[in-house]
């Protein structure tokens, strides 16, 4: 991946999608992978995984929060890869790409989801850095 210049300043949202139970290192893997050294300043997520330790352990590495978001909220974003069998699993099209989305307050993915060690991810850019 090539990162938006954005990425070096503002920083990204990342959305992810995992099963429940994933381990924290495959998902802090899984995003080093797809984001690079990239400055991350959210892990984005559906309500359904907010609790998941493995989620909550890589946000804490990483040194950020992990923003929910209830399926109907991801729901209501338009993304460029929806996916049936998560519309029919979660209530929603999209967690991962949604969920960057929403997190960042954009209207662009930096990077459209991808999948890495079994683990959905997806990256929108801030248009500001952090106050």
């Amino acid at each position: 991946m090539t990162p938006d210049p954005r990425a070096r300043t503002a920083g990204l949202a990342v959305g992810v999608g995992l099963r429940p139970g994933t381990p924290a290192d495959a998902i802090e893997a899984a995003v080093r992978e797809l984001v690079g050294e990239s400055v991350i300043r959210c892990l984005a997520t559906v309500d359904r995984r907010a609790d998941e330790p493995g989620l909550r352990t890589a946000a804490a590495r990483l040194g950020v929060p992990v923003r929910v978001f209830t399926a109907e909220q991801l729901a209501d974003v338009a993304v460029p890869n929806p996916s049936m069998r998560t519309a029919t699993a979660l209530g929603t099209p999209s967690v991962a790409e949604a969920a960057a989305l929403l997190a960042a307050e954009s209207a662009d993915l930096t990077l459209p989801k991808q999948i890495a060690r079994g683990i959905t991810i997806a990256a929108a850019s801030f248009a500001h850095p952090p106050s």
